[in-house]
């Protein structure tokens, strides 16, 4: 009887004890093997949902709201723009949001910035012309598909052009009359998602 009870508490007991922790810890498994085939599952439908879109309107959507910051690409989508309408952009200034420092910061932001998934950099640049063209810049600015908040917009006299008799600045000519050219400091805030 005592060997029986040594053989009990030194062997078997510890022995029974190992196999039920080793059965807890294979359920454990077990269970994560059927979360990572249900994730699996799921990535494959989210996938294959994904790749019904149409890749235009991914593309689209990739204009829309990038998810990184492309500065050359924006300043040639800008100057493309400008270009239709015989503006060049010019004097060109980058800053993002960590830049621009809290003087700048708007009470939404300063509320909100932590919990944000997106980010955002100020474009400034300057350009010269009349301003049915700059009129029409704008509107072009407005349809495209980058969000774009106009932050800042001066104007003021193109420098170089002398005044005519009307009291106008001569600017470009068009069909044969003298167009007022201006000079157009704007500021442009863009997105990006984090």
């Amino acid at each position: 009887m005592l060997i029986a009870g040594g053989v009990f508490f030194l062997y078997t007991q510890p022995s029974y004890d190992t196999v039920q922790a080793s059965q807890v810890q294979i359920d454990q498994y077990n269970q994560a093997l059927d979360k990572a085939a249900e994730l699996q599952q799921l990535k494959q439908t989210l996938l294959s949902r994904y790749n019904s879109f149409d890749p235009n309107s991914l593309d689209r959507l990739q204009k829309l709201l990038p998810d990184h910051v492309d500065n050359i690409a924006l300043i040639l989508d800008l100057d493309s723009i400008a270009t239709r309408y015989g503006l060049a952009l010019q004097n060109v200034d980058i800053s993002t949001a960590t830049q621009q420092g809290s003087a700048t910061q708007t009470a939404l932001g300063a509320i909100g910035s932590a919990s944000q998934t997106y980010d955002s950099l100020t474009l400034t640049f300057s350009t010269e012309g009349s301003y049915a063209s700059f009129v029409q810049f704008i509107t072009d600015l407005e349809d495209s598909l980058r969000i774009v908040d106009l932050a800042s917009l001066s104007i003021s006299r193109a420098a170089g052009t002398t005044g005519s008799a009307n009291g106008t600045t001569a600017g470009a000519t068009l069909g044969g009359q003298s167009v007022p050219a201006y000079t157009y400091t704007i500021s442009l805030r863009t997105y990006w998602l984090k």
